[in-house]
């Protein structure tokens, strides 16, 4: 692995995961791996879960962390060649990235979309410029269109709460929100339920959400959400704007937020999201409260994620 952006950095899924378990089980056996290194973590938007999970998986491999919040902190930076910087652009990403590169062993970097244009958006152009420009090992701590921490988080989870021998069904539905919010989590969590390719996996969402066919291909795709659930042995839900719309708020249906009556019809489903939540819009406190949620499983399975992977890249 030379960087982690998305589930085709990976090689190996599973192993990955059963790595994750093992530090999980066992956190400092590799505290030597990290020595005298040093992870910067780049945050352009909030976070809480990623960026202490990340901060103590390093500690764990005995990295240093260092965390600047660009966002407020930093210069506006230029990422288009060949740009005239004679507007809001303080410094181009060609000479901050180079410096970056010299300061760190890894370099991570949470990103967000301005769901204004998606052609802007999914070009992912920080991205790609730091693992141009860097020269070192890069970890997506969110983008605009993927969120493969949390991703792989998602399977530790489920893999933890599934022993029987068949595949399990996995529901990915779409729930209200009061404002636009990004496809990455969704997107995300199809590429990588498909990539694993060891479960039923369905999306259900109303008219007009449809996913990028780059993410989804391969799953069932329905708009009858009770239909959907039916037998589910997970439930992720998660709310996105549209896709095709970009970044619209098409419906705020709250027929769509999971109760413990959508559930009836499932496999008693586990219930998933991957925080933060807004209570009883997304998910309804019955479920969240309740003994088939697994978010704060999920959310503390976040630090074996992270160390999974940056022992990884450590190593090569």
């Amino acid at each position: 692995m030379k960087n982690f952006i998305s589930v085709n950095d990976v090689a190996d899924i599973n192993a990955l995961v059963q790595k994750a378990i093992a530090y999980k089980a066992h956190p400092l056996k590799d505290i030597a791996l990290g020595t005298h290194k040093r992870i910067g973590l780049l945050f352009l938007n909030p976070s809480l879960r990623t960026r202490l999970s990340t901060q103590i998986a390093a500690a764990n491999l005995g990295m240093e962390a260092i965390v600047f919040n660009m966002d407020k902190e930093g210069w506006k930076l230029e990422l288009e060649d060949g740009a005239i910087m004679d507007g809001t652009t303080v410094e181009h990403i060609k000479d901050a990235a180079p410096i970056l590169g010299s300061y760190f062993d890894i370099l991570c970097v949470r990103t967000f979309p301005s769901l204004l244009n998606r052609d802007d958006d999914y070009n992912e152009v920080l991205l790609s410029r730091l693992i141009e420009y860097a020269g070192l090992p890069i970890v997506s701590l969110e983008s605009a269109t993927l969120h493969p921490l949390q991703s792989l988080t998602d399977i530790i989870t489920i893999t933890e709460n599934f022993k029987e021998v068949r595949k399990p069904k996995i529901v990915l539905t779409w729930a209200p929100h009061i404002k636009p919010i990004p496809q990455c989590v969704s997107n995300s969590f199809a590429q990588w339920i498909n990539a694993w390719g060891e479960a039923d996996f369905t999306i259900t969402h109303p008219e007009g959400y449809e996913l990028g066919e780059q993410y989804t291909a391969g799953a069932t795709i329905t708009h009858n959400q009770q239909q959907a659930l039916a037998d589910a042995d997970f439930v992720y839900v998660k709310n996105w704007s549209s896709y095709q719309d970009y970044g619209k708020v098409l419906t705020e249906n709250p027929k769509w937020m999971l109760t413990n009556k959508h559930l009836s019809v499932t496999n008693h489903a586990k219930v998933m999201h991957c925080l933060p939540v807004r209570r009883n819009v997304e998910l309804s406190d019955e479920i969240l409260d309740g003994p088939q949620s697994l978010v704060s499983q999920q959310g503390a399975n976040r630090v074996w994620a992270a160390q999974a992977v940056i022992s990884e890249l450590l190593k090569n």
